[in-house]
This record gives C-alpha cells, structure tokens and sequence, in this order.
C-alpha cells in the first residue's frame, strides 16, 4: 500500500505554550518603553497618545455593530486628539470625553459601559504624562510594579494553581497568582525605598497599586466577555491587543492619581 504517512500530531502547547511569544514580544514592548521614558517630553507623550488611540480604536472594534473602520479610526483619532489638547492646556481636559462620547453615541453594545471605560483610561493617560513631567523614577516605579504583579502572577498561577478568582470574568486568574503578584510588588518597593530613598511606606502602597493594577485587568476581561472576544485585538502576538497588554496599567495609574489625592507618595526625584 502507498501513500504519504500520516502527519504526527503537535504536542499540546501545555500551560506555558505561550511563553516563548509573550517572552518575545514583551521584550519589545520594554526596549520600546525604556527608549520613550529615557527620551521624555514630546517622546513619551507621542508614545502614549499612539498607544491609548490605539486602545479607543480596539474598544470600538469590540462592540462595532455591523464593522465600520471609518468609525473605528474616527474614535481613535478623537482619543488621541483629546489627550493631546489636555496636555496643551488645564482647558483642554474636557478634549478627553470626545471619544468615549463617540462611543457611548454610535450604534453599539454596551455603549455606556464602553464610555466609562474609554474616559477612564483616557484620564489614566492624562494622569500618567502627568507624572512623567515630575521625573522619570515614578513613571518606572510604576511600570515595574504592573511588571512584577503580571509575571509572579503568570508563573505562581500555571505552577501552583488552585482557587480561581473569579472564573466567570477571568478563566485562568488564580488566588495563588494574584497574591504572588502582590508580593512581587512589594518587593519593587522595598527595593526602590533601597535605591531610591522612599519611605517604607512606599511597601505597601506598591501592593496596593497592584491590587489595583489586577483590578484593571479584570475590569477589561469583563468588557471582553460581554463582547464574546478573548483578546481585544491580534496587534502584539502573545498577548492580544493593546488593551490587554496596558489594561493593568490603568488600574495602578488610577490608584496613584486618588492616592495623591490623600497623601503625598512617598517616593520622588530623578532616576
């Protein structure tokens, strides 16, 4: 009997089938960002007005009803237009409901939901060129607690398992990963309390921030879940669309900003 064998089956990708991609593409997600806040002014600006138009254009994409690109583009540029005119001037604020009055007024599921959501991480925008204007060591700070919490996450999540947190918004997030994730980001603080002379204080804020920043992913895991989709978008491979890749981020920047609305951080200067 001829013919070509049979293929041989792939092996199951496993728990860690997308870790050499998510390796990969977070390597350049951080070469990107340490070049945007090394560089600062109209670079980090520019680099995050690109980055949050293209969250607007992904949250109009989830809830599109039928596709319409034009539409698409149309609240991205209004996203990114507005937080340019807010960082322009103290007037220019209320530049930032232009995209999600554009969302919550076109044709769509969850409109409401999706406004809330887009003024929300607009103002999360806003806050965080905000805090890079005072020096470069918060914005990292930061950056290094979202870091710290999805990666102890990611992996205590897939080696210890258990409890989920909650199963119905967010499938694979775990107690184990989530407490991990808020000891990793005390250890960011301790060791910028070390280097950068905070105060001790800076400990426990850094896990608070963190307990925020999973928030923030759950938020937009609820968004997706509404909308059927497991990623927002295919834009960066390993991790799906911008917004899940920066969903975190806006959970902690928000934290800061109401943080500071208390009390001052307990951290400052330059790196």
């Amino acid at each position: 009997m001829t013919g070509r064998p049979p293929k041989a089956k792939a092996p199951p990708a496993g728990r860690w089938g997308d870790l050499g991609m998510r390796v990969v593409s977070g390597l350049v997600l951080a070469a990107l960002g340490v070049l945007s806040v090394a560089a600062g002014g109209w670079v980090f600006l520019a680099m995050t007005v690109l980055i949050f138009a293209l969250m607007a254009w992904e949250l109009a994409a989830l809830s599109d009803q039928p596709a319409r690109p034009v539409v698409r583009v149309a609240i991205a540029a209004l996203a990114g237009v507005g937080l340019a005119l807010a960082q322009a001037s103290g007037s220019g604020l209320l530049a930032l409901v232009l995209a999600p009055l554009a969302l919550a007024l076109t044709p769509r599921r969850d409109g409401l939901l999706l406004a809330a959501y887009a003024l929300a991480m607009l103002l999360a925008a806003h806050v965080f060129v905000a805090l890079d204007h005072r020096g470069a060591v918060i914005v990292v700070w930061l950056v290094c607690i979202v870091v710290a919490s999805d990666v102890f996450g990611y992996f205590a999540g897939r080696l210890l398992g258990g409890p989920k947190v909650w199963p119905a918004i967010s499938p694979k997030k775990t107690w184990s990963g989530t407490l991990a994730g808020w000891l990793g980001a005390a250890g960011v603080g301790v060791g910028f309390v070390l280097v950068e002379g905070g105060g001790w204080g800076l400990v426990p804020i850094s896990s608070g921030v963190a307990m925020a920043s999973q928030l923030g992913d759950m938020v937009e895991s609820l968004i997706k879940r509404r909308a059927g989709v497991k990623d927002a978008s295919r834009l960066i491979p390993g991790h799906g669309g911008v917004i899940d890749r920066f969903d975190a981020l806006i959970g902690a920047i928000l934290a800061v900003w109401v943080l500071e609305l208390i009390m001052p951080l307990p951290l400052g200067g330059g790196l």
